[in-house]
């Protein structure tokens, strides 16, 4: 069977193959797994340049399944769009997943109608196979996506891939929760769109606003790193793909978007959310593991720190990595933005996230010392608590205050908290110790408001040792071949 396939926007369509793409996908991270773009592709950061010549721009992927109604007429709104306002080549796929009805018939019969459209058909189902597959086989330099139904103003898309043609950024996506985006849906989805996201900032400590928006675009020399460490073939792609970018140090552009809800949409929610949270769970053992290989990532993509140079002038230095898989630039030792004489780097930034922990922490140590307190002595319950509050604290202070991750030096890192906690310990203790010394019977409350102060100064001595000693960053060791 043959189909038509048109040059990039316009052109004269000319008999080819259909593409089809088996259902078999080789594993991620293997030497098998297709590369972004089949052509030579840019330097990561490059100015692209339109040349129509060399083929389109821009490759905007629409993956599809079972939408034989609503395909024709949404492709015929985008490529007028493209056509008479996007000023680069483009073309658009349309990826069929597996589809049911008469889907890829419409398809194809709008490749041969449309210049700059092509049609990949995949014999499995899964919005990111569908993706992974279409962006492997693109030429473009540009890759985007976008839902059939177009809830997305298309008048978001030039905004949201001007940064990534121009070098600025690496990925760009649309979000729904900016305070200037102006969006129509149901509370039931916007209530569980909001979770997901708090707890993709809780676990992942991702710093991007909406990860499920279906409006997003990336550079093919970033889609080329990335989408072999991408192991997800379904709907958690997406946050996949934006967290190990953001751990990479790739920069990642937001769009704020006028968006409208798809009455007749078909996403199974529960069963989606319940894959979103799996595959946090999986992240997290990566990242814990430091089985991924984003150090090479952040060497060529990430962007250091910024710094002053005589006159003021803003320079950027080299990308900042721990080697261990954390962020770059990670927030109180690599730390964006400009250094300010007399100020160490990111102390503002550590010194909100560590009270924000502390005050979690502080409440926690606080009810378990009450409740422990009903069943043994103020000594025990405060030793208890401290410890179990302590080992979190820590943990959480390793990832979110120092930017830490991975397994490399964890256990020096905890080994050094727990010296902290004994320091912790010994003021709260000796503490009730000075207040029982002094009265036979304290009241519940007179205890625990000393806690609460012997706790304060305890955080004190404990921020300063965990940024002067144990999260202080060790001098980078270079291996031998790399040596120059």
């Amino acid at each position: 069977m043959t189909t038509s396939m048109p040059s990039p926007a316009t052109g004269t369509p000319v008999p080819a193959p259909a593409q089809r793409v088996a259902t078999e996908q080789p594993r991620a991270g293997t030497a098998e797994q297709p590369r972004a773009g089949t052509a030579e592709q840019p330097q990561a950061g490059a100015v692209l340049t339109a040349d129509p010549r060399s083929g389109p721009i821009l490759d905007v992927v629409i993956p599809v399944y079972n939408e034989e109604n609503d395909l024709a007429p949404c492709v015929r709104r985008l490529h007028g769009h493209l056509r008479n306002s996007f000023p680069y080549p483009f073309q658009i796929t349309i990826a069929d997943n597996a589809s049911t009805d008469s889907t890829l018939g419409v398809a194809m019969a709008l490749e041969g109608e449309l210049a700059g459209v092509r049609v990949v058909h995949l014999d499995a189902k899964g919005r990111g196979r569908a993706l992974r597959s279409a962006w492997s086989m693109s030429s473009a330099p540009v890759l985007a996506y976008m839902d059939v139904d177009l809830s997305t103003d298309l008048a978001a898309l030039l905004p949201l891939v001007a940064p990534l043609i121009s070098g600025h950024s690496d990925l760009a996506i649309g979000t729904r929760l900016a305070r200037t985006s102006r969006v129509v849906r149901g509370p039931r989805r916007e209530v569980i769109s909001r979770c997901y996201n708090l707890i993709l900032r809780g676990t992942l400590a991702a710093r991007f606003s909406d990860a499920q928006c279906g409006f997003k675009a990336i550079r093919a020399d970033a889609a080329s790193a990335l989408l072999p460490l991408v192991e997800d073939a379904g709907w958690f792609f997406d946050t996949e793909l934006l967290v190990l970018a953001e751990r990479a140090g790739m920069r990642i552009h937001e769009v704020p978007v006028d968006w409208v809800d798809d009455p007749d949409s078909r996403v199974d929610v529960v069963a989606t959310a319940l894959a979103d949270l799996k595959g946090v769970v999986r992240l997290l053992r990566a990242f814990g593991s430091g089985a991924l290989p984003l150090a090479d990532l952040r060497r060529e993509f990430g962007r250091g720190p910024l710094t002053t140079a005589a006159g003021g002038t803003l320079t950027g230095g080299p990308s900042a990595h721990d080697g261990d898989g954390g962020p770059a630039a990670a927030p109180g030792i690599g730390g964006g933005g400009v250094q300010v004489p007399g100020v160490p780097r990111g102390l503002a930034g550590q010194l909100l996230r560590f009270a924000a922990i502390g005050v979690a922490s502080t409440l926690a140590y606080l009810l378990l010392f009450v409740l422990l307190r009903t069943a043994t002595g103020p000594q025990a319950a405060n030793l208890l608590a401290l410890l179990i509050t302590a080992v979190a604290n820590t943990a959480a202070n390793r990832r979110l205050t120092f930017g830490l991750t991975g397994a490399h030096q964890a256990g020096r890192h905890h080994l050094q908290g727990l010296v902290v906690f004994a320091i912790g310990l010994g003021l709260t203790s000796g503490s009730l110790a000075l207040l029982h010394a002094g009265s036979d019977h304290p009241g519940r409350g007179l205890e625990v408001t000393v806690l609460v102060l012997a706790n304060l100064l305890s955080t004190i001595i404990r921020f300063l040792l965990m940024r002067a000693w144990v999260f202080r960053p060790r001098p980078a060791t270079v291996a031998p071949e790399r040596q120059r």
